[in-house]
């Protein structure tokens, strides 16, 4: 039998339309017989809000709480974790009013403002005895895993360098000033809204190799460029020395004034490469390039490796939260706190170097 997992969606913007539509998606549609997902309730900014939103993406659901505002949602007693959705500067206090409230947590990245700030909701939620869960959706996905056992197989050798980008031309001159992209109240930018996806390839890549015994950079650099017309960041470049057990370097950017390139990330490697395609969020495919020695460069055999499966690619985290939620776990084991402390404290440090300051009251904890 399937274990039935009730969800609260907190905000009703596009990133919790795609992950509703995931969710009511049959999850055998992906092989998954162990879960069945079911949204408990809705919270927006009013009740109409959120009961258009049911009818539009679940189907009109009569089971489902349409409620005026997230408090509602972290009250039901139906409800067993709560999805954020809302933007990254106010995840804390959302974040931290569900866990209050004593539900379970899958917060959108970036998780929060600021390091200091996520590690204060981690130490509620272990006091709470709760998950939490940075809603890493990309980490889920067949492709990463199936990366993963290459790249760690030994044929490629250790990484050695690592190339990311996540960018789009969000027409900055013509949208509005309030727009997330360009707010800093809302953390606006590129570092905040876009970083997330190169780092997931650092991590993955060079964080997560076994030779690298989960050590955290040695060093971090990074260089902001800013835009006149509010201040946040348009294009952010930084990288990552690995060098306590790996000697590698991650090379990463974001920007919000030009498209991706492609592929979007590049490991490189003594042996060989993995490329893998735009959008590094959601790759279909990626190549491996094997070479005749080690760093001849000369590619001899290549292989290609590509994916589909129903849906956006969002259901796989929620299984991940509703398994662990039922096996009695406070984080997952593939994508603990560590990684989501360690991409907060990379964004503070490139942040600080780069000068980029959020507006006064804008950060809760320091």
């Amino acid at each position: 039998m399937a274990t039935e997992f009730r969800w609260g969606i907190i905000s009703t913007g596009w990133i919790a339309q795609s992950f509703v539509k995931d969710l009511l998606l049959d999850p055998k549609t992906r092989d998954v017989h162990d879960i069945v997902h079911k949204v408990a309730s809705v919270g927006s900014r009013s009740v109409q809000s959120a009961q258009t939103f049911i009818d539009k993406y679940a189907a009109g659901d009569k089971n489902i709480k349409a409620f005026g505002s997230y408090a509602e949602v972290f009250a039901d007693p139906d409800v067993q974790a709560v999805y954020i959705g809302t933007p990254h500067t106010l995840h804390y206090e959302n974040a931290r009013e569900a866990l209050l409230a004593g539900k379970h947590v899958l917060c959108e990245k970036a998780t929060t403002s600021n390091a200091a700030e996520l590690k204060d909701l981690l130490k509620l939620a272990k006091e709470k005895n709760l998950f939490f869960m940075e809603a890493m959706w990309t980490r889920f996905q067949p492709l990463t895993k199936a990366l993963k056992e290459i790249a760690e197989d030994g044929k490629l050798g250790d990484p050695v360098v690592l190339h990311a980008d996540l960018s789009g031309d969000f027409d900055i001159e013509n949208i509005p000033k309030t727009h997330r992209i360009l707010d800093p109240r809302l953390g606006g930018g590129a570092l905040l809204d876009l970083g997330p996806y190169p780092m997931i390839w650092a991590v993955v890549a060079l964080y997560e190799h076994p030779s690298n015994k989960k050590a955290y950079p040695t060093k971090i650099t990074g260089s902001i460029l800013k835009t006149p017309l509010t201040g946040v960041d348009s294009s952010t470049t930084w990288t990552l020395n690995f060098t306590e057990n790996l000697r590698a370097q991650a090379i990463l950017s974001a920007s919000i004034t030009l498209p991706s390139p492609n592929p979007a990330a590049t490991i490189r490697y003594r042996n060989g490469n993995i490329l893998i395609n735009a959008p590094i969020y959601k790759p279909s495919s990626f190549t491996v390039q094997y070479f005749d020695k080690p760093g001849s460069g000369n590619v001899v055999k290549e292989e290609k490796h590509v994916f589909s499966f129903v849906g956006g690619g969002w259901h796989f985290e929620a299984d991940e939260v509703a398994r662990c939620v039922t096996a009695g776990k406070l984080e997952s084991e593939v994508w603990g706190h560590d990684k989501s402390i360690l991409l907060m404290e990379v964004f503070d440090e490139v942040r600080r170097q780069g000068e980029y300051k959020l507006p006064e009251g804008v950060e809760k904890v320091f």
